[in-house]
C-alpha cells in the first residue's frame, strides 16, 4: 500500500479501480473514501466492530436492541426540552432495573404500569422519528441498519449536495444517544422476535451454528436474543454497551459517490472529532474443539423439508477463506459446478446449493437441498456429501478453476458498478480486520491455487466433521411467545422540530438540477430487420454485456410457456448434451436465463464482451436445435408436483401470492392459471419444445447494454438468427378481470404461526399518469417509510407491529386499476388494536405541516439527485411504454410536487381512502384469532389451500 503524506495522510493501493483512500483520524476513526461522479449521490455506511458475539450472556439481543435505539435521537435530536425529558427517562431506567429483578407477576405488572405512565409523560417532550424525518427531508434513501455477529452497520444513500448536513447529524447521532420511547421500541423488537419464531430458515440457521460453534458466541447466542432476556431488559446495560464499543477507534465511516475526497475528509474530521477514543474491550475467540463425528440436529416447522450441512473453517483473513471461495464455485455456480450438473440438472434433488459464510474468527461452508417426493433427508445428505468426494478426487475438469475465477471477477465488476457494492466491500474489510490490499488482491491469490492444492485442502478439511440440520415438516415446541403488555398510545408530536433539526434543515446547500431520461437521445433505436427493433445503449465502463429478447406474451396467455422455458434449462442440442452446453457456456463466462411474468417473457444472455459471439451462437443453437429428453421432463413434472405441495406450506407464498391474487381476481386468476396436475402429467416433450419455437415466432424486440457498437451487434445477431418473415402478433387482451368490491369481505386461511399477517386491498380508479405526481407525494406522507404517519401511529406510538405499510399502488400496465394496499404483521392478540388503528387512518388523515414539508422536500431531493444509468435506462423506457407514457414520468412528479400542498394530500385521502370497501386477507392460527372482532369488518370466509392455489 502507498502512504500519501498530506494534511490528512491516507493510504492507497496501486491499480485500485475504486480509487480508494483510507484515512485514520486522530481519534482513531477509520475512513474509506471512493469518489465516483456517476450520479450526484453518495452511499454511506457507518460500521461498528460490535455485534451479537459481544452481547453479555445474560442479556443477549443487546447489540441489536441498541441498533434500534440509535434511531431515537440524542439530547439535541428528537427532544423539545431535554432537561425535563431526562428526568422522566432516568425514572424509567430505574424502573426497568427493578422490573428485571422482580419475579412476582403482580409486582411486575404494577412496575410496568408505572413504566407505561412515565413513558407517556416523557413522550410529551420528544419528537418521535425526528432522525428519519431529517434524513427524508434532505433526500436520503434506504435509511436503515443491521446487526450481525460482529458488526452493527448504519446505512444511508444521500444527495451529494447534502453531505455536510448528513455528516452533522451522524456525528451528533453517535455522540450521545438517548434511550427515549424505550418501551414501545422494545415491543417492536418483541414483534421481530415473534417473526423469527415463525421462520423455519431461522430455526435451521440457529441450530446449524449451535452445532458448529459449541463455545464461540457465534453459536451459543443469537442476534435477536432469547425471549427471556427480551422480557427483562436493562437500559443501563444497553448504555454500557454503547459506551464500551461505540467509540471512534472501533468505527469506520465508508463512503462512495460524488464528492471531493480532500474537502470531505476535512468535514468528517471537523464533525466527528467530537467523538473521543477509548480502549475497547478485547474479545478473545474461544478455541473450538475439533469436530470428530457428524452432529445431526432435527427441527420441525410448518414449511417444507430441507437439509443443511455445515463445515467449520478458519476466519475470513485466512488461506482457508481463499480455498473455500474457489471450492464454493467449483461445487455451485448456477451453471457448471458439481452440484449444478450432478444434482440440479439431473434433478436428483430440489434446489441444491452451496454458500460461504465468512466471519472474522471462524467461517462456515454450507451445503443445502430439499428432497424430491418420496426422498428422505438422509438420501439428500448422501448426495450432497457425494459431491464433496468428487471434489476430493479431483473429478472435475481442469478448465473449471479458471472459469470459476473469471466468474468471480465478473461478480466483482457488477458489484463495483454501484456505490453500495463498493461500500459493502469496505465494511467487510474493516470488520474482518483485513488489509484493503489483501482484500482487493483475492482474485490474484486465487489464480495461484492449483487443482492439486485445492483437492488436498478438500481431503484434509471435509470428512465427518460437520453439523447437519434435518428440517422436517411438523410442529415443534416453541421457546414461548411474548405476551402483549398494556401500552398506552404515546402522544405523537408531529408538528414540532427540535432546535437542532431546525438549524440543520436551514443550512444552505447548492441546488442540484434534475436530469431526466430523454428516450430519443439516450437510447439508440435501430432495427435488426423490419420486424425486430433493437434498443441499444453502449457500456463504456467495463467489458460486460447484457442482451435481452423481450416478448409481449406471458403466463396469462399461455399456461405452458413457463414450464417450456424451465424444461429448456435441462436440455441440450443435437450437437451438445445438456451437461456439455452448460460447461461450454460457463467456459466463456456467459450465463443464460429466462424470466416469465404474467404478460412478458425475457430471455437474457450476459457475460464478457470478448466471448459474446460464441455465447450468442450457443444460445441460438439451443433455441433452434433443442433435443428432447423424456426422462428430464418426467423428473421435472415430479419436481413441480412436489414444489406445489411445498408451496402450500410457505406462508409467504400463501399470503403474498395465492391469497392476494384471490383477493383481486377471485378463483380464476393469473396465479391459478397453471396446468392442472392431470394436464401436467400428460404433456409431452414435443409440446414444450414447440412452445419455445412458437415463442420465437412472435414479434419481439432486442435490448442491449454492452461494449459492442450497434453495427457489430446487428451483424452478430443477423449472422446467427433466422427471424420470421411474418412474425405473430402478441395477444391484445389480458384475460383476467380485477373484481369489483360491492362490500367488505374477510378471507381467512388457517396457518400455524405465532403472528397474524393481514393484507387489505381496495380496488380504485384505472391508472392515469396525470395522478402519478400526487400519488407519489401522498405515499411519501401517508405510509411509504419510517417517517410516514402510518409508521408513526402504528409502530412508534402504539407498538402494534414490526412491519406495517399502507400505500396507494399503481399498476405496471395501462388499463389496470390502482389499489390501496395495506399490510400489517403483528402478534395475534394485538390484531384487534392493529385493525382499529389502520381503519382509523383510512378514515381520518392526521395532518402535519412539518411532516408534509419533509415528504415534499424528500421527493424533490431524491428526484433531483437520482440518475438512471446503464441498463436502467432501457428498462425505464420499457416501463413507460407499458403504461402508455412517452417520457420519463419522474419529470411530471418533480414538476407537480413543487406546487402541491397538504390540502391536495388531504383531498386525495378523502376521495380515495375514506369509506371504501375492501378485501381483507388474514393469515394466522385460527384458534388464536379474535373472530368476533374480524366479523365487525365484514363476513368471514375461510379458504382452503386448494381453493386459493387452484390445484
Amino acid at each position: 500500500m502507498i502512504k500519501e503524506v498530506t494534511a490528512y495522510p491516507y493510504t492507497t493501493i496501486p491499480g485500485d479501480a475504486l480509487h480508494t483512500r483510507i484515512y485514520t483520524l486522530k481519534n482513531g476513526l477509520t475512513v474509506y473514501l471512493s469518489p465516483d461522479a456517476d450520479e450526484p449521490r453518495i452511499y454511506t455506511s457507518i460500521a461498528v466492530r460490535a455485534g451479537s458475539k459481544n452481547d453479555p450472556a445474560e442479556t443477549t439481543g443487546l447489540a441489536h436492541y441498541l441498533e434500534h435505539m440509535l434511531f431515537k435521537g440524542t439530547d439535541k435530536v428528537g427532544s423539545l426540552d431535554y432537561t425535563r425529558e431526562h428526568t422522566e427517562i432516568e425514572k424509567i431506567i430505574t424502573l426497568y432495573e427493578e422490573y428485571r429483578s422482580t419475579e412476582d407477576p403482580e409486582q411486575r405488572a404494577a412496575i410496568y404500569r408505572d413504566i407505561d405512565s412515565i413513558s407517556n409523560a416523557a413522550a410529551q417532550f420528544a419528537v418521535p422519528n425526528e432522525y428519519d424525518k431529517i434524513l427524508n427531508s434532505i433526500g436520503a434513501q434506504g435509511t436503515n441498519a443491521y446487526t450481525w455477529v460482529e458488526q452493527t452497520v448504519y446505512l444511508n444513500d444521500i444527495p451529494s449536495n447534502k453531505l455536510e448536513q448528513w455528516l452533522t447529524i451522524e456525528a451528533e447521532r453517535f455522540r450521545n444517544p438517548v434511550m427515549r420511547l424505550f418501551h414501545t421500541e422494545l415491543e417492536t423488537v418483541y414483534e421481530e422476535k415473534n417473526m423469527t419464531m415463525d421462520s423455519d430458515s431461522r430455526k435451521i440457521w440457529d441450530n446449524l451454528f449451535a452445532g458448529l460453534f459449541k463455545k464461540h458466541t457465534y453459536g451459543t447466542q443469537t442476534t435477536i436474543g432469547k425471549a427471556e432476556h427480551l422480557k427483562n431488559p436493562s437500559i443501563r446495560n444497553v448504555m454500557n454497551y454503547y459506551r464500551s464499543y461505540y467509540v471512534p477507534n472501533n468505527m469506520a465511516l465508508c463512503m462512495a459517490g460524488d464528492f471531493d475526497p480532500d474537502t470531505t475528509i476535512r468535514m468528517i474530521d471537523e464533525k466527528f472529532s467530537v467523538l473521543q477514543p477509548k480502549e475497547v474491550p478485547h474479545f478473545t475467540p474461544p478455541v473450538e474443539e475439533p469436530i470428530s463425528s457428524p452432529t445431526v440436529v432435527r427441527v420441525k416447522g410448518p414449511e417444507s423439508e430441507e437439509l443443511v450441512i455445515g463445515f467449520r473453517f478458519a476466519g475470513a483473513d485466512s488461506h482457508d477463506a481463499d480455498c473455500l471461495t474457489l471450492i464454493d464455485k467449483v461445487l455451485f455456480n448456477h451453471t457448471a459446478g458439481l452440484i449444478d450438473l450432478n444434482l440440479n440438472q439431473q434433478q436428483r434433488v430440489l434446489d441444491a446449493g452451496s454458500m460461504l459464510v465468512l466471519m472474522k474468527d471462524y467461517s462456515a461452508h454450507i451445503l443445502s437441498a430439499k428432497p424430491r417426493e418420496g426422498q428422505s433427508l438422509e438420501e439428500v445428505s448422501a448426495l450432497l456429501l457425494e459431491q464433496l468426494e468428487l471434489l476430493k478426487k479431483g473429478e472435475f475438469p481442469d478448465w473449471l478453476l479458471e472459469a470459476a475465477i473469471n466468474d468471480l471477477k465478473i461478480e466483482q465488476l457488477k458489484l463495483y458498478e454501484h456505490n453500495r457494492g463498493r461500500v459493502e466491500a469496505f465494511v467487510d474489510s474493516f470488520i474482518w480486520g483485513m488489509d484493503w490490499e489483501h482484500y482487493s488482491n483475492q482474485i490474484n491469490r486465487l489464480r495461484s491455487i492449483t487443482k492439486e492444492q485445492l483437492t488436498d485442502f478438500a481431503k484434509k478439511h471435509y470428512g465427518s466433521n460437520f453439523t447437519a440440520v434435518y428440517k422436517e415438516h411438523g410442529k415443534e415446541k416453541s421457546e414461548g411467545g411474548i405476551v402483549k403488555p398494556p401500552i398506552t398510545p404515546l402522544k405523537v408530536n408531529r408538528d414540532t422540530l427540535s432546535v437542532f433539526a431546525g438549524e440543520l434543515l436551514a443550512m444552505p446547500s447548492k441546488d442540484t438540477a434534475p436530469h431526466f431520461v430523454d428516450y430519443r437521445k439516450d437510447i439508440a433505436f435501430h432495427s435488426i430487420n423490419p420486424n425486430t427493433p433493437l434498443h441499444y445503449l453502449q457500456n463504456r465502463e467495463n467489458d460486460l454485456y447484457s442482451l435481452y429478447y423481450v416478448f409481449d406474451i406471458g403466463k396469462n396467455q399461455s399456461k405452458k410457456i413457463e414450464l417450456a422455458l424451465d424444461y429448456l434449462s435441462y436440455l441440450g442440442s443435437s450437437q451438445l448434451s445438456p451437461k456439455e452446453f452448460s460447461c461450454e457456456l460457463y467456459k466463456i463466462g456467459a450465463t443464460f436465463s429466462a424470466f416469465t411474468s404474467e404478460n412478458f417473457v425475457y430471455l437474457k444472455l450476459s457475460g464478457l464482451h470478448e466471448r459474446f459471439p460464441e455465447a450468442l451462437q450457443l444460445l441460438e443453437t439451443l433455441l433452434s436445435d433443442t433435443k428432447a429428453d423424456s426422462e428430464a421432463l418426467d423428473k421435472l413434472k415430479a419436481g413441480i408436483l412436489k414444489e406445489r405441495t411445498d408451496d402450500k406450506l410457505s406462508k409467504r407464498k400463501i399470503l403474498f401470492e395465492a391469497m392476494t391474487s384471490y383477493g383481486k381476481y377471485g378463483p380464476a386468476s393469473p396465479f391459478t392459471n397453471v396446468l392442472e396436475d392431470s394436464e401436467l402429467k400428460e404433456i409431452t416433450p414435443d409440446e414444450l419444445i414447440d412452445e419455445v419455437k412458437n415463442l420465437m415466432q412472435y414479434r419481439h424486440r432486442v435490448l442491449y447494454y454492452g461494449p459492442a457498437t450497434a453495427t457489430e451487434l446487428s451483424a452478430n445477431l443477423k449472422r446467427v438468427r433466422h427471424y420470421p418473415q411474418n412474425p405473430l402478433n402478441p395477444p391484445a387482451a389480458d384475460p383476467f378481470i380485477e373484481l369489483e368490491q360491492d362490500g367488505n369481505t374477510i378471507y381467512l386461511v388457517d396457518y400455524d404461526m405465532t403472528q397474524a399477517e393481514v393484507i387489505m386491498l381496495t380496488r380504485d380508479d384505472i391508472y392515469n399518469p396525470e395522478q402519478v405526481p400526487l400519488i407519489a407525494l401522498f405515499n411519501e406522507y401517508y405510509g411509504g417509510g419510517m417517517s410516514s404517519v402510518v409508521f408513526q401511529e402504528l409502530r412508534e406510538a402504539k407498538a402494534l407491529a414490526y412491519s406495517v405499510l399502507s400505500v396507494y399502488r399503481t399498476p405496471k400496465q395501462k388499463d389496470k386499476h390502482n389499489y390501496i394496499f395495506s399490510y400489517i404483521g403483528t402478534q395475534a392478540d394485538k390484531l384487534p388494536e392493529a385493525l382499529e388503528g389502520i381503519s382509523e387512518l383510512m378514515d381520518r388523515l392526521p395532518e402535519s405541516p412539518e411532516l408534509f414539508l419533509s415528504a415534499k422536500n424528500g421527493i424533490l431531493q431524491k428526484i433531483a439527485t437520482e440518475r438512471l444509468t446503464r441498463s436502467e435506462v432501457l428498462f425505464n423506457y420499457e416501463e413507460a411504454k407499458r403504461l402508455g407514457i412517452d417520457h420519463d414520468i419522474r419529470q411530471d412528479v418533480f414538476k407537480g410536487a413543487r406546487t402541491m400542498t397538504l390540502d391536495d394530500v388531504k383531498a386525495f385521502h378523502k376521495s380515495h381512502f375514506r369509506n371504501r370497501n375492501f378485501v381483507m386477507l388474514v393469515l394466522g392460527k385460527k384458534e388464536q384469532l379474535d373472530l368476533e372482532t374480524l366479523q365487525k369488518y365484514g363476513p368471514i370466509k375461510e379458504l382452503s389451500l386448494e381453493t386459493i392455489f387452484g390445484y
